[in-house]
């Protein structure tokens, strides 16, 4: 029996992008897999179909122990779309990089210009513009949030508190997480940092995340 792992990409990228994350959690001793979609032309609901079936298959095909997921950006909001109801899915938990689990400024404010902006977000607009209430779901979910300010987003200048250049730390503080903590990189860093590989894979294997390095 093994953990596995699917990662899945955030807003206006595609699977390669986490090669990184991918290499170093295979290190940690998990069996990884990047699922790939089109984060601006498909439909949540397809998106969402999609990862079912993958999980499902990877219980049913690969012997699997858990099936975790790690998701960045909107990538965690879709995760924790998935595994909210879904009471025939493998077990696992879950772990967000940056994700704007309580809505994103820096949407809303793409939203603002208009028909531009609103193509510039895709199907999944709503999603990252509201966000979530709060996670009540079966999952244990974990949250690293960046808060170097480097990025598109920090020249909108709608940001309050800290941030990674895209989320505010505050909007990824969302009530019935199981545990956050705030690593020093910026929102596409933190798919390259190996603390928060290391961070990740603790968090996957215990459910909390072991103390961050003091800032």
């Amino acid at each position: 029996m093994s953990e596995h792992v699917i990662l899945l990409h955030g807003l206006w990228m595609r699977g390669f992008a986490l090669s990184m994350l991918h290499r170093r959690l295979m290190e940690a001793g998990f069996r990884v897999h990047r699922f790939d979609y089109l984060s601006v032309a498909a439909t949540e609901q397809r998106i969402l179909d999609r990862l079912h079936a993958r999980m499902t298959a990877l219980l049913g095909e690969a012997d699997a122990q858990a099936v975790h997921l790690v998701g960045h950006s909107l990538g965690g909001l879709l995760a924790l779309r998935a595994c909210h109801d879904a009471d025939a899915l493998p077990s696992g938990r879950i772990v967000c990089l940056g994700s704007p689990l309580r809505g994103s400024a820096a949407a809303r404010c793409f939203a603002g210009w208009g028909r531009g902006g609103e193509v510039l977000l895709g199907h999944n607009r709503e999603l990252l513009e509201q966000g979530l209430e709060r996670w009540d779901g079966p999952r244990e979910v974990g949250m690293i949030a960046g808060c170097t300010p480097l990025g598109l987003g920090a020249m909108l200048g709608h940001f309050q508190g800290e941030h990674d250049g895209t989320v505010a730390v505050e909007e990824t503080r969302l009530p019935g997480l199981a545990d956050h903590c705030v690593v020093e990189t910026n929102h596409t860093g933190l798919l390259f940092s190996p603390e928060v590989a290391q961070l990740a894979a603790g968090f996957l294997r215990h459910g909390r995340f072991s103390p961050p390095a003091p800032r």
